[in-house]
């Protein structure tokens, strides 16, 4: 397993597709509900308080750079509690899978193809990220590296087609709902972007070749990201306004049915919805993988493959069962879940740093196992 590397760069990339991921649909919806014309600013507040999170993740990673975040944490907790936190952390890890084979399903049943058995989507999308781990985190990191740039080049086609549209009195009053709600409504945006990127240390900096610029690549890739879903939110925001984006369910899908150039670019917004597939797709490999591999480290197993199709189809059963409709899916993933996510993703790696620190000079004085 430590002789799989990607470098830098392929983990940069990696940070923008987690951190854009379902947010590049969703994000903007759920902060427009309480920060209303300032869901823009709440977006950059939740960026500030991610680079903080994600500078806490990394200075965790670089204690012990040859191992895992589970290994880390059995090393720093000891052999039982570290089990615990660890089988916790594979458990969010699993559930948030399973979450989003739900949100593809539900996404292509609402706006595409209706009559698609939502099993179908599910079966469909597990198995490209089954093929995809089996294959390795260096292919996966490869694949991320050459859709980047049809990524790119999409969302920047989405936002010239639909500048025109902008109505800067949709963002009027500046500042109307006040700190404390633009603070609050910033939560979600945290938590799915920036505490749930815990499972990135599953990858970095085990399996990165440059550390050094692998810490910078993590905290430039999660700003990056973060400035996708500024942009996609301020042009919701701007040309929806604020009542319709909080209403729909995926403004930036209605936003991409808005554009209108003369007689010839209209009605690509299932074009455009390649943007949210390709990210999708990485977060949910990124999540599975921080499973299997997890499974395999507690375990004690020698390799991950085994349990790449067993764990595919319990997802695809937790999928299927985890909301019963899209109203409860939005009422648990405001509130459970971001819970769980925070329990797992900021309360755990906080109380790693302050064990550490009481016991650092103990481990200084230990030869560093991989």
């Amino acid at each position: 397993m430590h002789n799989v590397k990607i470098n830098s760069y392929q983990f940069l990339v990696l940070v923008i597709f987690f951190t854009v991921g379902t947010g590049i649909l969703i994000v903007p919806s759920a902060l427009a509900a309480e920060a209303k014309q300032d869901a823009w600013i709440a977006a950059i507040v939740g960026i500030g308080i991610g680079l903080l999170v994600i500078w806490l993740f990394t200075t965790i990673a670089s204690w012990f750079p040859g191992l895992t975040y589970i290994q880390i944490t059995e090393k720093i907790f000891g052999k039982w509690i570290g089990k615990i936190v660890s089988i916790l952390f594979v458990s969010m890890a699993t559930y948030y899978t399973s979450s989003l084979l739900y949100y593809s399903a539900t996404f292509v049943t609402t706006n595409m193809m209706p009559n698609t058995p939502s099993v179908a989507l599910h079966i469909l999308m597990i198995g490209i990220v089954v093929m995809g781990i089996r294959l390795g985190i260096e292919t996966i990191a490869r694949s991320a590296e050459i859709l980047i740039v049809v990524f790119v080049v999409l969302f920047l086609i989405l936002t010239v087609f639909i500048s025109p549209q902008i109505k800067f009195e949709n963002l009027q009053p500046v500042y109307e709902v006040g700190t404390k709600m633009i603070f609050q409504s910033s939560i979600y945006f945290v938590t799915s972007s920036s505490v749930n990127a815990i499972v990135l240390l599953m990858i970095f900096p085990a399996f990165i070749n440059n550390m050094k610029h692998a810490k910078k690549s993590f905290i430039i890739g999660h700003l990056i990201g973060g400035i996708f879903i500024l942009m996609l939110t301020f042009l919701c925001v701007a040309v929806l306004g604020a009542e319709d984006t909080a209403r729909q369910i995926y403004p930036g899908y209605e936003l991409a049915k808005r554009i209108s150039v003369g007689d010839f670019v209209q009605r690509i917004e299932g074009f455009m919805g390649s943007l949210w597939f390709i990210a999708l797709y990485f977060k949910t490999v990124l999540y599975f993988y921080a499973s299997v591999l997890g499974i395999t480290q507690i375990l004690h197993l020698k390799d991950y493959r085994s349990l790449t199709l067993p764990l595919g189809m319990f997802t695809v059963i937790l999928a299927l069962v985890i909301y019963s409709n899209v109203v409860y899916q939005k009422l648990v993933e405001q509130t459970i879940e971001i819970f769980f996510s925070a329990l797992i993703g900021l309360f755990f790696p906080l109380l790693l740093a302050i064990v550490y620190a009481f016991r650092k000079n103990k481990f200084k004085k230990e030869p560093e196992s991989s």
